[in-house]
């Protein structure tokens, strides 16, 4: 890209191009021979919608990861995931760093519109705090996952899986090299469904959650305050995150446990300590992972609903998760109870949100269901195959980044494919982003208008 164009460019729209030429890179590489395990060419379209899926971080698939393609092919597909799940502007910028070029403003403001913090105060420190973290916490899932992958399928073997799969929690991807059903097989086993479950969560939280964790513990421990005070020490960002994050697992548990407690295709046949640990893993994976450990397709239609709704809803912000946020959710909840209490402003844990926080929220919010409303109907009139609610599930899995299927994936036509590869994009790069990218960037001047009031409800 010239330095011409780059002039002509916002930061915003070099983001989204740079997106979608790796996704290209990404497929180019997959449709080499050496790439599938057969050593067969693969098909342009194919390999498009895994790099796809890979660097958005959702894993919906329409061939089987573990038995398509080769060794070549896996380490591509990881790549993709980890640069998906860290951002690639981030990882170019820290590349840069190791290799001692100097950080730009230019670059300064491209990580700034990549991360949505709004400050270039702290930004480099932000990014390489966020590696270590990235690190750290994938470190910790592949020795846990050793533990029962090298007794199950041998050193190498169960080392290559520890790590793919730790990787592809972490970034809430949800591809893996297990098998075509993803962590049913271990349904049962309570440290994979648990240390999936911590990675998950872990990437979805957001790293400004967890360096802020991390800054509250050492100043509640350097000052002796007590354990009561880490809580309220957190800013105001972290608390809403944390808050919505155990509301939605302790609702969406409850919610799996009851309406598939009796179902026999999913959980009906298991003890009720695995149907307590399979409810609290739905509701995790779920909201932005992608893994499974019961057959989305035996879901009863009232999960389908609630999974399609925690999948809209997604993760929290500056993090590896997709969706529309929590923080999203919480901002326009957080007004409703306000309003309805007769507050005239939006408060909450003691602290007043601006106008401009409750604006963006509903224009997220709005736009986002606009998107998915359209690219449901535009599936509903191009396929043949699939019943309303696997549509549904699918094309909410792929704009909220989720990954879960209910087997549909394989069955879409070209048109089809294109349209969950369209969806998968903008669920990574975000439509908002994608509407200011594509509108014109010159400011218009600011007019007032008079007001008139307007009858709701």
């Amino acid at each position: 890209m010239s330095k011409e164009v780059k002039r002509t460019l916002s930061t915003t729209q070099i983001i989204l191009i740079g997106f979608f030429l790796v996704i290209i890179a990404g497929a180019i590489l997959l449709t080499l021979p050496i790439s599938s395990a057969s050593g067969e060419w693969t098909g342009f379209l194919d390999a498009a919608f895994t790099s796809a899926t890979a660097l958005c971080v959702t894993g919906l698939v329409v061939v089987d990861t573990a038995s398509y393609w080769s060794l070549f092919g896996k380490i591509v597909i990881l790549v993709l995931i980890q640069l998906g799940g860290l951002g690639i502007v981030s990882l170019t910028t820290g590349f840069m760093l190791i290799i001692g070029r100097r950080v730009t403003l230019r670059d300064r403001l491209l990580l700034e519109d990549a991360f949505n913090l709004g400050t270039l105060r702290g930004l480099l420190r932000f990014l390489i705090r966020m590696f270590k973290y990235t690190v750290f916490f994938e470190l910790i899932g592949i020795v846990l996952y050793l533990f029962v992958f090298i007794p199950d399928y041998g050193f190498a073997k169960g080392l290559w899986a520890a790590l793919f799969t730790s990787v592809s929690a972490f970034c809430n991807a949800g591809l893996d090299i297990i098998g075509p059903t993803s962590l049913v097989p271990y349904a049962d086993n309570p440290l994979i469904i648990i240390t999936t479950s911590f990675l998950i969560i872990s990437g979805g939280l957001g790293f400004l959650v967890w360096w802020d964790i991390s800054r509250t513990f050492h100043t509640v421990i350097k000052r002796r305050f007590s354990g009561e005070q880490l809580f309220t020490r957190l800013t105001l960002h972290s608390k809403v995150v944390i808050l919505m994050t155990v509301m939605l697992i302790i609702l969406g548990t409850a919610l799996f446990l009851i309406l598939e407690y009796n179902n026999s295709e999913t959980m009906g046949k298991m003890n009720f300590f695995n149907k307590i640990l399979s409810s609290f893993f739905q509701s995790v994976t779920v909201r932005t992972a992608g893994f499974a450990s019961v057959p989305q397709e035996n879901l009863t239609d009232a999960s389908a609903l609630v999974s399609m709704i925690l999948m809209f809803i997604g993760g929290s912000p500056i993090g590896t998760a997709g969706g529309v946020k929590t923080t999203t959710v919480a901002v326009l909840m957080i007004t409703a109870a306000s309003f309805s209490a007769g507050r005239k402003s939006p408060t909450v844990f003691g602290r007043t949100l601006p106008d401009d926080t409750l604006k963006k929220a509903l224009t997220v919010f709005i736009v986002s269901f606009c998107v998915l409303i359209s690219a449901v109907i535009l599936l509903l009139a191009t396929q043949s195959e699939g019943s309303f609610i696997d549509i549904a599930f699918e094309t909410v899995s792929a704009l909220g980044t989720v990954g879960l299927s209910r087997a549909y994936s394989p069955s879409l036509n070209a048109i089809g494919r294109i349209i969950i590869i369209v969806c998968m994009y903008l669920g990574r790069v975000g439509p908002i982003s994608m509407v200011i990218a594509l509108s014109n960037s010159k400011r218009k001047p600011h007019t007032v208008f008079p007001e008139e009031n307007l009858r709701v409800g």
